[in-house]
């Protein structure tokens, strides 16, 4: 077999019979060494090649082999590999007799077959996948030369990589998968949340307009409402001015005292309603503090007195920027409370700069209020049971009110309380540099005398009752009053005397308003008649008319000591 071998080797090297020739020719014999040193030359590296090399034929099978080539099916010697067609069918070829048949069809078709993948059988069993270059040798009887290379490596990379593309697929598909029922409800999400939007849009929408309805509501019934109220309060008023018996003294007091709760829970209500709704905008100016706080030593002036208080006013010369209107709403309540919760002692309103602010101070001599209160006492509904604030009960909404004022307005409110001893609230005010030229009567003068006997004083209502009791109270005051329902009455009572103040209320019948009314007697008479306007009305449409015709209001119910200081203060300037 190793013969054979040898044999086939010489003729695939190319040398045959020519060795035997050599010592003939000289000149060949250099020759012959030089072919024979490259057929070393190509046998080792037959014998060292990497890859398998194969010579075999179409009809005797393998004829050659090198050591590679065993290797590479588990031989350890190339002789064993050197098989006849029979043997590489059963042996070899993993596809056996067709595919040997394939590979003779194809060769004999051609001179090569190169490129070709198959899987050869190892001696163990095992198999390889191998590519192979096949040539045909031109002169040779259906000899060809192989080159054999293993590719089990590259084919299982490329199984590998085959087997991560399509986990990597799967996985594509899966991930789109879960993306799109990620989308799908995260739509699902989109439209519920936007389903919710809507159902909330049109809860809003119909809140809105339940607040406009109930605004609507409020702003007729606290007209409707006040209007008996204050005819109730003026007549109330008449009578406490009076010398009764201790027993009808009494009686008017608790009478007095139920309707300034009604009054203020109204009022209280009605302002809690607008501040909530937005409905309040600040009027911001510049005014001199005695225009702010000599009205509410006026006004309060009686209010402590009755109370069997005493009331003392501080005043610097400031000026300030603020909205007048609401300013003076949140002191008021801080004297109306000092006086409320005061028994004894009495109350301080007075300012003190601080840096650029100046701080509007209420002091009282009351029982105080207990660390623990003071931060309830800024909310809703609670109201403190001391004192003869318990006999008029309400709902406390007066200081969140004030709160809610002041927020608006970026004041900061504080409070300072030693039970037993009394409190004092304060609100800091932004300072003006620029003073007004508005001259205002000086609170000496505001507190001290009475200008109100023998004066002439118009009052406008479309509510006869309420001209009644206005007429019966400003009458005690000592004044000359003439009433009237509309401008066509006026006229005919005054009979070409002009009135020195005029009181007017804001609606009349038939859609006229009292400013138009005042405008009227104005033109009438050719002067420029001092005027009050008295309304229910706290729109601000109704101030901004006000502003217009240059007249202060007074909203219903009237409280008969701001009303007194008023038309004071009105008299005082003509």
């Amino acid at each position: 077999m190793a013969r054979r071998s040898d044999e086939a080797l010489a003729g695939l090297l190319g040398l045959g019979s020519q060795s035997a020739r050599k010592s003939h020719y000289p000149e060949l014999l250099a020759r012959l060494e030089e072919l024979e040193a490259e057929r070393n030359r190509y046998k080792w590296l037959f014998e060292h090649a990497v890859h398998g090399i194969i010579q075999a034929s179409l009809q005797d099978g393998v004829l050659a082999a090198n050591p590679a080539m065993a290797r590479m099916l588990g031989y350890d010697d190339p002789q064993q590999v050197l098989w006849s067609p029979d043997d590489l069918a059963r042996h070899l070829f993993v596809g056996g007799f067709d595919e040997l048949t394939l590979i003779r069809e194809r060769l004999s078709q051609g001179q090569a077959l190169l490129g070709y993948e198959t899987r050869l059988r190892r001696r163990d069993g095992s198999t390889i996948d191998v590519l192979m270059n096949l040539l045909l040798k031109p002169e040779g009887e259906g000899v060809f030369e192989g080159f054999v290379a293993d590719i089990t490596e590259r084919k299982q990379a490329q199984q590998r990589l085959q087997q991560l593309n399509d986990e990597l697929e799967r996985r594509v598909a899966a991930r789109t998968y879960e993306l799109l029922e990620s989308n799908r409800s995260l739509q699902r999400q989109i439209e519920e949340r936007e389903r919710i939007e809507l159902a909330l849009r049109e809860a809003r929408d119909a809140a809105e307009a339940a607040n406009r309805s109930k605004d609507k509501y409020l702003a007729a019934a606290s007209h409707d409402l006040l209007q008996p109220l204050n005819a109730a309060r003026l007549l109330i008023s008449t009578l406490r001015e009076r010398e009764l018996p201790s027993a009808e003294h009494n009686l008017i007091e608790r009478s007095h005292l139920a309707l300034e709760g009604a009054e203020d829970l109204l009022a209280d209500l009605l302002d809690i309603s607008k501040l909530d709704q937005a409905a309040i905008k600040p009027d911001v100016d510049v005014y001199r503090l005695e225009e702010l706080l000599a009205p509410l030593a006026s006004e309060f002036e009686s209010v402590a007195s009755a109370s069997g208080l005493h009331l003392r006013v501080r005043i610097a010369d400031y000026a300030v920027h603020t909205d007048f209107r609401l300013l003076t709403r949140i002191l008021r309540n801080f004297l109306s409370n000092a006086c409320r919760y005061t028994e004894q002692g009495g109350v301080l309103l007075g300012a003190r700069r601080r840096g650029a602010f100046v701080e509007l101070q209420v002091w009282d001599s009351g029982r105080g209020i207990a660390a623990d209160q003071l931060d309830k006492i800024f909310l809703e509904f609670n109201q403190l049971e001391v004192g003869r604030a318990a006999e008029r009960k309400g709902v406390g909404l007066g200081l969140a009110i004030v709160e809610r004022i002041a927020r608006m307005l970026g004041y900061p409110v504080q409070v300072r309380s030693q039970p037993g001893r009394g409190s004092v609230f304060s609100i800091r005010v932004p300072l003006a540099q620029a003073r007004p030229q508005r001259q205002v009567p000086s609170v000496a003068q505001s507190v001290l005398g009475n200008p109100l006997p023998g004066r002439r004083l118009l009052v406008i209502d479309n509510e006869v009752d309420i001209l009644h009791s206005m007429a019966a109270l400003l009458g005690q005051w000592g004044c000359e009053v003439v009433t009237a329902v509309d401008l066509a009455e006026a006229l005919q009572r005054l009979q070409g005397r002009a009135p020195e103040v005029i009181l007017a209320d804001f609606h009349l019948d038939h859609g006229v308003l009292g400013c138009q009314v005042i405008q009227q007697l104005r033109d009438e008479f050719s002067r420029s008649i001092p005027a009050l306007i008295i309304s229910a009305d706290r729109s601000d449409d109704c101030r901004r008319e006000l502003q217009a015709l240059g007249a202060p209001l007074l909203n219903k119910p009237v409280k008969p000591g701001k009303l007194r200081a008023v038309l004071s203060q009105l008299l005082m300037e003509t």
